[in-house]
């Protein structure tokens, strides 16, 4: 049976993890548009699909390294 004390610490752990990735993203997000030579914001209004690929892969890239990273360093 878990203690609350357990529970919380556990709730605060993921809270952490969700903040981080969240951050990771958002560094990955600006990097992926400093280093190409368009406006990405402005490339994903107009509706360029492969944009939007690349930054869902990002995205998806990024949270799949936290996550596993969180999820190792909580073992």
């Amino acid at each position: 049976m878990l203690h609350f004390s357990t529970m919380f610490a556990n709730m605060t752990y993921a809270m952490c993890g969700v903040l981080v990735a969240i951050f990771a993203m958002f560094l990955g997000y600006k990097l992926f548009e400093k280093i190409t030579p368009f406006d990405t914001g402005k490339e994903l209004d107009e509706g360029n699909i492969a944009v939007g690929i690349v930054i869902g892969c990002i995205f998806i890239g990024v949270g799949l390294v936290v996550g596993l990273v969180v999820g190792i360093s909580f073992i």
